[in-house]
């Protein structure tokens, strides 16, 4: 799942949590969470109110214990909605923490009120592994998804628990919130170990593991002492720590004296919260052996604030927090020898634990300031009443081609004006760019024949009634999911997406908006493939949005219903560095025939048939187009240049490699729909040579930031080439002028535009 950032609120929002009981006086997870919480927010100036489920001992400001655990369940319910309902004018927007508590909450009291929620853990299925019956686990996960599903926004700790919210509760990933918690720097702290030890009555000298757990099957305590026992750190002197109470107890002191152990194995049952700091700086290890639902692990970063390392299982959001710090932290779940020998390993030396200095360092990454700002973005997002639209965004494809790099540079600039979802029909770089931005994604597996159907085929064959047929499936699995996200918009950003995407929207009652990035025109696709977008797009789309002028001329009567809208461009920070060397002269885009590579080397050859200058390809075939690519080598070679082409294959870092050119050729021979790659070189501060045709000839004014040559024409580009090259001038006052263009395409400017659509869509439905 991913991380969002939402709007920083205008004024303190007014919280009220609804918690479980009081961390002081009953310990956990949950407890402690909520109580950090509370104080961290009241630190950062929210006013939190808190209710909790008595006894409370102490008075704490903000904080109420509204009943006892001793009253009947339904009492302490009714007593949660009561002073809530009282509370009502004192708070902006609610937060539960515990899908029970919220119930009474929601029926009674705040039906109409902002309401946000925690998810801590699956509580169903927790109780399934505890022990519980069919019927209770029933009741428990149908109060979750009712709760769960009517927050504005839910709050997870890990992104392994918010695809478990996505996957098991059907929660829409765009009202999921991934925020890591806090520890409290100044409680848990690092200290004297020897003081510590002899606090505790420990061994000076001896090999010390600790683990503060609830003693629950789900963990893993018994497959920890397993390992101690295999490990054979009893028999040199070691000493296992085991805090905390809960029903296994009875079952663990059984199996240490099974395993014969019990001189080296203190269950020290429930420690106060000083001893609790003092079991951190004494111990030389902390050990988290989760078997299952493990949703973060507060414990792991008590530890490391304390600067004792830990060691865990792969379980939950246990690899969340210690791949960064050390992977070999990590092992198997439910594998004794494993952790055996890491355990003894540590004790040895032989893979050394990080020292507590670098421990203490990565704790601090998780203060609770940075997660008490991120809970006020969020709880002011949830108060706004001026709710935010859900918008998905469709596409078949998931390589880095111009839609799919425009779809990652706009999705980042809407972010404070939408919750955003894609939907790809395969997994790729692109969902790996989309999620290393934040942005909420999930894979529905397209069928290939239907993904991966090329335009030049789409002929009455075989391949294609069976791509058809295919399509219709995937449409109807669409349909579905789109029924279950219920989002305010479609926004399909290919020609694919937008035929199977406009089906399943229509059908799911949502309107469309189509992105067109071709031209719909014979010379760009056949003949029945122009005719069948032209007939969808008069019944599919509430709207469209053409990414230039010449794309929305193809749509031919269409044109009155579509916007015109570039394709954003992220120029680089500062002034293009100087070059040096031979000029450069490169293309950069895909390998394919109608992308004229062959007609640039040509015109490379005829403008520089001998000299230092050089030729660079960036690029690869992506659909089919190996042959043509493989062609070029050869055509190099027979040109006689070999010796001065680069052939980059495809690169991640195109600025990169525009700032090692002097000169940027787009060498369409069909009219370019946009042409991406022309706006970069232009904000990279490149003199660009383009066809006069299509989007670049919108982008370029001839001699004035670029030049234009008739498309198609050899001798035209070749004379282009020798121009710049000759006059350096030239090249610096069209590059200069370039940047300044560019500035037009910004992602923040492009979301501008379509933010204007999506608002005209909205008022008419």
């Amino acid at each position: 799942m991913a991380l969002r950032t939402e709007r920083t609120p205008t004024g303190p929002v007014r919280p009220l949590l609804v918690g479980m009981e009081w961390c002081d006086d009953m310990p956990g997870g949950l407890n402690r969470y909520v109580g950090d919480l509370h104080s961290a927010l009241t630190t950062a100036g929210c006013q939190p109110y808190t209710l909790v489920t008595g006894p409370m001992a102490g008075s704490v400001p903000g904080v109420q214990a509204v009943s006892t655990w001793s009253t009947p369940l339904a009492v302490r319910l009714a007593s949660f909605a009561a002073v809530a309902r009282r509370r009502r004018g004192d708070y902006d927007v609610v937060d539960a923490h515990f899908a029970l508590t919220a119930v009474p909450v929601l029926l009674a009291a705040l039906r109409r009120d902002p309401f946000v929620v925690h998810f801590h853990g699956p509580w169903a299925q927790e109780s399934r592994s505890d022990g519980a019956g069919g019927a209770a686990v029933a009741v428990k996960a149908a109060v979750e998804r009712w709760v769960y599903r009517r927050a504005r926004r839910v709050i997870v700790l890990s992104d392994a628990f918010g695809r478990l919210l996505v996957e098991r509760y059907g929660v829409a990933p765009f009202r999921v919130e991934v925020v890591r918690p806090g520890v409290d720097l100044r409680r848990f702290t690092p200290g004297d170990v020897v003081a510590a030890r002899e606090r505790l009555d420990l061994p000076a000298g001896a090999f010390v593991a600790l683990s503060v757990r609830r003693l629950i099957p789900r963990v893993g305590l018994g497959d920890l002492l397993d390992s101690w026992s295999r490990s054979g750190l009893a028999a040199r002197g070691g000493l296992l720590l085991v805090a905390g109470t809960g029903p296994e107890r009875p079952a663990l002191e059984q199996r240490v004296r099974e395993l014969g152990i019990a001189d080296s194995v203190r269950l020290l049952g429930r420690v106060s919260d000083e001893d609790l700091v003092r079991c951190y700086q004494a111990a030389d290890v902390s050990v988290v052996p989760s078997v299952e639902l493990e949703g973060f692990g507060l414990v792991v970063l008590e530890s490391l604030a304390c600067g004792t390392p830990v060691i865990a299982t792969q379980v939950g959001g246990l690899p969340e927090i210690l791949r960064e710090l050390r992977p070999d932290l990590l092992v198997p779940p439910s594998d004794a020898p494993s952790l055996a020998g890491r355990l003894t390993d540590a004790a040895t030396g032989r893979r050394p634990l990080p020292d507590p200095a670098a421990c203490r360092a990565h704790a601090r990454g998780y203060g609770w300031e940075s997660a008490a700002a991120r809970h006020t973005r969020i709880y002011a997002a949830a108060a706004d009443r001026r709710a935010r639209p859900s918008v998905v965004y469709l596409d078949h494809c998931a390589l880095l081609s111009g839609a799919e790099l425009a779809l990652a540079r706009l999705l980042p600039a809407l972010r404070d004006d939408i919750d955003a979802h894609v939907i790809l029909g395969e997994d790729g770089p692109l969902s790996q760019r989309l999620r290393a931005a934040g942005v909420s994604v999930e894979v529905l597996p397209m069928p290939a024949a239907a993904r991966t159907l090329r335009r030049d085929r789409v002929r009455g064959t075989v391949d294609v009634v069976r791509a058809a047929m295919l399509t219709a499936g995937y449409c109807l699995r669409l349909r579905a999911r789109l029924r279950a996200l219920r989002p305010d918009l479609v926004h399909t950003n290919s020609l694919k997406a937008a035929l199977y995407g406009g089906l399943a929207a229509r059908a799911a009652g949502v309107p469309v908006v189509w992105h067109v990035r071709d031209r719909i025109a014979p010379d760009y696709l056949p003949s029945p493939a122009v005719r069948l977008v032209t007939w969808c797009a008069r019944w599919f789309p509430a709207a469209l949005i053409a990414n230039s002028a010449a794309t929305r001329t193809t749509l031919g009567r269409l044109a009155r219903r579509v916007t015109v809208v570039p394709s954003p461009i992220e120029a680089p920070a500062g002034s293009p560095p100087a070059r040096h060397g031979p000029l450069t002269v490169g293309v950069v885009g895909r390998l394919a025939p109608w992308k004229g590579q062959d007609l640039f080397l040509r015109a490379f050859a005829a403008a520089f048939p001998g000299g230092p200058e050089r030729a660079v390809l960036v690029g690869e075939a992506l659909f089919g187009e190996g042959e043509y690519a493989a062609g070029l080598r050869g055509l190099a070679a027979d040109l006689g240049i070999a010796d001065r082409v680069e052939f980059r294959g495809f690169r991640e870092d195109v600025p990169a490699e525009l700032a090692a050119m002097d000169i940027l050729v787009h060498s369409a021979t069909l009219p370019e729909p946009f042409g991406q790659v022309v706006v970069e070189g232009m904000a990279a501060g490149l003199p660009v040579v383009a066809p006069a045709a299509g989007g670049p000839a919108e982008t370029v004014t001839h001699d004035v930031d670029g030049l234009l040559y008739q498309m198609g024409d050899q001798a035209g580009l070749a004379a282009a080439l020798r121009n710049l090259a000759a006059e350096p001038d030239l090249r610096r006052r069209l590059g200069d002028a370039a940047r300044t263009t560019a500035r037009r395409y910004t992602p923040e400017t492009v979301a501008g535009d379509v933010m204007a659509v999506y608002r005209r869509v909205l008022a008419r439905n």
